[in-house]
């Protein structure tokens, strides 16, 4: 039975958001796997390849299923890639706003014109 068209585009973009997400957190543990302990590490690169398993099949649930586990589970790489961000002095003060350079800058409005309408 052929799916439905709905069905093939709900498959077609689970596997692409799944892809997307393996790409990027297998990126993320090569640069950055140290700054978790081993146990979390382990965790995530077990979600990548269920993930990876997943986006071959024809099953648009388990897909989203696994994306979702893999998404929790790099929560904790993020969490650390940004205390490890903060120790290293890339934290905004207090305020919310990083200190500002006078490099002369303007704020200015602007308007968009359409020649049409001339």
């Amino acid at each position: 039975m052929l799916p439905q068209p709905l069905d093939g585009l709900e498959l077609i973009e689970a596997r692409n958001q799944g892809d997307a997400l393996v790409h990027s957190t297998e990126k993320a543990v090569a640069e950055h796997g140290d700054k978790v302990d081993a146990s979390q590490k382990t965790a995530i690169e077990a979600a990548i390849a269920a993930l990876k398993e997943a986006v071959k099949s024809d099953d648009a649930e388990d897909i989203k299923a696994k994306t979702n586990t893999l998404a929790q589970a790099s929560m904790k790489l993020g969490e650390a890639m940004y205390k490890a961000q903060q120790a290293e002095g890339g934290a905004a003060p207090e305020g919310g706003e990083a200190p500002k350079a006078d490099d002369n800058v303007v704020d200015a409005d602007f308007e968009e014109v359409d020649d049409q309408k001339k």
